[in-house]
């Protein structure tokens, strides 16, 4: 099954159409895709995503349906050709969402994102020049903190060579990283302050890069402008009651702001990190 498709419907729409799992069906109206990086299982996106869109759903009478790809590479391909209406990504995801289909960056949390690199605790390797030459794991070539943006500053400022090996989500990197499979891996301190503790005990921060703005939700420029508002304010609100901040905080948002795509992203166009970018048919077996 390539993903999963969950329907939040307000309550106007429930005398036609109820809570499914499947297909939208033909009577189904105006439903607005909600797509997320595939960064963790679907078990855990669905988990933490549900409530938010839900909610979100229900304050603004816009019918969201959540999407969850199979992989990071299928995530890409689906922004790429303008399938989904809205989708949480990463930074230079809006990049190549803007320049493919111009997505519109709507909100971002207010803390900037790091990637880092992480080691066993235990591990003879002490600096970035230690790892030369050896097998470090990333969740996916395009992730941006985690895998893309770190692999460009270890080759061009590092300097150091390493073999890429693509684990599909940070979970799966930090989990080998502890089982001692690879001498490193890529995450971002989002996720890794959110794997079990059993699992973080074991690692330590080798590396961390510079900051730069977080995941943004973006809009296709089709979705009507008054929708694009209606889904900010949602999100905003949820800063003002226990409930939502939980909320947020599970979605890793804990302090959404409006979003702008000359501010926030334009400045990673200069980055010049589209070498480092990999087609999926490259990345297969790693």
């Amino acid at each position: 099954m390539e993903f999963i498709r969950l329907f939040f419907l307000p309550p106007i729409l429930f005398a036609e159409m109820t809570f499914c799992v499947g297909s939208a069906g033909a009577q189904t109206p105006n439903i607005y895709t909600f797509s997320v990086v595939p960064q963790f299982s679907p078990a855990q996106l669905h988990r933490e995503w549900w409530p938010v869109l839900d909610r979100v759903s229900r304050e603004t009478g816009v019918a969201l349906e959540l999407k969850i790809n199979a992989s990071i590479q299928k995530f890409e391909a689906d922004f790429m050709k303008g399938a989904p209406d809205f989708a949480y990504m990463n930074p230079y995801h809006a990049v190549m969402a803007k320049r493919a289909q111009a997505y519109l960056p709507l909100l971002r949390d207010s803390k900037p994102l790091a990637g880092i690199l992480l080691v066993r605790r235990d591990s003879p390797y002490k600096s970035l020049r230690d790892l030369d030459g050896k097998t470090i794991a990333f969740p996916a070539p395009n992730a941006f903190g985690a895998s893309l943006y770190l692999r460009a500053l270890l080759a061009e400022e590092a300097k150091i060579r390493f073999e890429p090996r693509y684990l599909n989500t940070h979970s799966n990197v930090f989990r080998h990283v502890a089982q001692g499979n690879v001498a490193a891996g890529g995450g971002v301190n989002v996720s890794f302050n959110g794997e079990a503790p059993e699992v973080r005990e074991q690692l330590a921060v080798l590396y961390q890069t510079p900051g730069v703005a977080p995941h943004p939700v973006v809009a296709h420029p089709r979705v009507p402008e008054r929708v694009r508002t209606a889904v900010v304010e949602a999100f905003l609100a949820l800063r003002r009651d226990a409930i939502g901040r939980d909320m947020l905080r599970e979605i890793r948002m804990p302090q959404p702001v409006k979003s702008d795509y000359e501010r926030d992203y334009r400045p990673l166009e200069r980055l010049n990190i589209e070498k480092y970018q990999v087609l999926e048919k490259e990345s297969r077996g790693g």
